[in-house]
């Protein structure tokens, strides 16, 4: 039985991460999901949110704009839209983003055209804010 497995996150600009990890938390569209060595096939869309993944230096976050997650034969892909460290957050911006979305969002019905991208960018604003706070 493995004890670790390769994550790889790649965003369109970069591969951001590849490394051997232990355990990986991440935020599906349908709920958290854990993964660890050995995991079955499994592929799943991610929503904005936290990810976390535990190595032998500890546990170390990082926040992702949806994409997709892929796990296969001890190698987990995250092909992400977007994805940032606490060390390269700019918590005012991210302060700054979430409250010009939250007085966008206050002018805008659920059923508008501007609606999901004025929540998208509140909900990656507030990911921003928490792997930030979390250093």
């Amino acid at each position: 039985m493995a004890t670790a497995f390769q994550l790889r996150i790649v965003t369109p600009n970069r591969l951001l991460l590849d490394e051997q990890v232990r355990e990986v938390t991440g935020p599906g569209t349908l709920g958290e999901f854990g993964v660890l060595p050995d995991h079955i096939t499994f592929l799943t869309s991610l929503e904005i949110g936290a990810m976390s993944y535990r190595t032998d230096r500890g546990v170390q976050r990082l926040a992702v704009r949806g994409g997709f997650a892929e796990v296969a034969s001890n190698v987990m892909t995250v092909l992400a839209d977007d994805a940032t460290f606490p060390e390269n957050i700019d918590a005012a911006q991210a302060r700054s983003d979430l409250q010009a979305a939250e007085a966008q969002l206050k002018d805008l019905s659920p059923l508008d055209d501007a609606y999901a991208d004025a929540d998208a960018g509140r909900r990656w604003a507030q990911a921003r804010l928490e792997v930030a706070s979390a250093r």
